[in-house]
């Protein structure tokens, strides 16, 4: 079997195992070890990138965002380990619903890693179909009321996006027929890309509308982004770390091949304004929507809005600086906002609540995971020195250099998210101390290990990461 084959089995079998395994605590200790296991595999298939085949793709631009799911979800399953001890002691999940959590999780990791490997257009968009299903089953895993219905609301409007994505899909095989002819070819992005230029643009414009608006759903972009901050505050914090950090990620990686695709074409209609007004939306309404919110991880989810429509609008700029800041941004923010969530989700755990009036003070009640949400807040409003900072640093100074009035657009934008945080985490670091619902282990290993990395990140890039940001922004255009 190959490496990209033992990298999509170890997920897959893991699932099986842990779908069959009853001690919750087991299974805790097997999801850790499957995540490690599929890290390991994906260094491996980074090291040596097998050729291009009909299936299988591994190149400059997928193999930073696999590098980033496998270590996040590796992490992100040992914060999960002793989430998972809180919420079976106070029996918010009980040990049926603690197995379907854990073989979930590895679902989900199989298919992102699947859609990010894959060569296929359509099998992309299977493997994106099957994380928004998974996702659907976790986030109503509580069985609240507010559970089921952000579950639903996940479901109805997940569908539309996955079905416009599906028709956008057909598009560029009907658009592909006339000249590589019938079979898979017309659906091999390696193929496509080198012929691009033959097909009717008329189709190829269309499907690009339609990618964008269904995969922009998933991505979070304005105006079908209701379903994300339901999501992420209804569901188990570890998935809310996963959803932010990387299946935002792996559905802005599938516009991305898109709009390298649509850009090849000569005649089709250029990508960059789209991609620009979308983000710049996104980026808005985040920013406005920011200073009304009452849940910490609703909070937080909205200001993934927030960033995703930062990273969309980088790359509508396009260009070797603003590309690359894209890039960066993508990393660090899958990585500050993971450490947010591992965070908020200890606080809510300590306190019982996820209310912000009832997570107060922090540093003086609980003064190491105090300071690590404050350190972990201030990277993601930008705060230097965090790799943060970096990237919106290069993305804004290449928008006022080539277009001034958006870049003070952009400039406000970021400025409204940034007062919106520094507001909401005075109270929560600093304000009266909140009383506690009880003691709480905290996983603080991968909150720091986090934020080790995006604090490094704004001060020195090692050599071999910026060249693969390099050569992936070059290929992005």
């Amino acid at each position: 079997m190959s490496l990209v084959g033992l990298l999509l089995a170890i997920p897959s079998a893991a699932a099986l195992v842990l779908a069959l395994v009853p001690d919750w605590r087991l299974a805790a200790r097997l999801n850790v070890g499957a995540s490690a296991a599929s890290f390991l595999m994906v260094l491996a298939v980074v090291r040596d990138p097998p050729a291009a085949g009909p299936l299988v793709l591994i190149d400059g631009l997928n193999s930073i965002v696999l590098v980033l799911n496998g270590f996040v979800v590796f992490t992100t399953s040992l914060f999960s380990a002793r989430y998972v001890v809180h919420e079976a002691a106070t029996g918010r999940l009980p040990p049926l619903r603690l197995r379907l959590y854990h073989a979930l999780y590895q679902v989900l990791a199989f298919a992102m890693t699947l859609a990010l490997v894959t060569n296929n257009l359509g099998v992309m968009w299977v493997a994106i179909e099957i994380a928004t299903l998974t996702t659907v089953v976790v986030v109503g895993l509580y069985r609240t009321h507010e559970a089921i219905e952000a579950a639903w609301k996940y479901f109805m409007l997940g569908s539309v996006g996955i079905a416009l994505a599906l028709f956008g899909t057909i598009l560029v095989y009907v658009a592909a027929q006339p000249v590589v002819g019938e079979g898979q070819d017309g659906m091999i992005w390696s193929v496509l890309v080198g012929k691009v230029a033959a097909f009717d643009p008329g189709l190829i414009n269309l499907a690009f509308v339609f990618l964008l608006l269904g995969y922009g759903t998933k991505v979070g972009l304005t105006p079908l982004n209701a379903w994300l901050p339901d999501a992420h505050a209804e569901g188990p914090t570890p998935v809310s770390a996963v959803l932010s950090g990387l299946l935002l990620n792996v559905a802005l990686y599938a516009v991305l091949r898109v709009k390298m695709l649509v850009a090849a074409h000569p005649d089709a209609l250029a990508p960059g304004p789209l991609l620009m007004a979308a983000g710049l939306a996104s980026l808005l309404l985040a920013g406005v929507m920011l200073y009304r919110r009452r849940d910490i991880k609703r909070l937080f989810a909205y200001s993934s809005i927030e960033h995703m429509g930062l990273m969309v609008f980088a790359f509508g700029i396009g260009g070797p600086i603003a590309n690359f800041a894209g890039l960066l941004h993508m990393a660090m923010h899958a990585l500050t906002k993971s450490a947010i969530y591992f965070a908020v989700g200890a606080a809510a755990q300590a306190k019982g609540s996820q209310r912000l009036s009832d997570i107060t003070g922090l540093t003086q009640s609980h003064p190491a995971l105090g300071w690590a949400l404050v350190a972990a807040v201030a990277a993601i409003m930008g705060m230097p020195p965090a790799g943060v900072f970096m990237s919106e640093f290069l993305l804004v100074t290449s928008t006022f250099a080539r277009m001034p009035a958006l870049g003070v657009a952009l400039a406000v934008s970021l400025l409204l998210g940034f007062g919106a945080l520094a507001g909401k985490l005075a109270g929560i670091a600093f304000g009266t101390p909140s009383p506690d619902a009880g003691p709480v282990k905290v996983a603080y290993g991968p909150i720091f290990a986090h934020l080790a990395l995006v604090f490094v990140a704004g001060v020195w890039l090692p050599p071999a990461i910026a060249d693969a940001l390099r050569q992936a922004a070059a290929a992005l255009g």
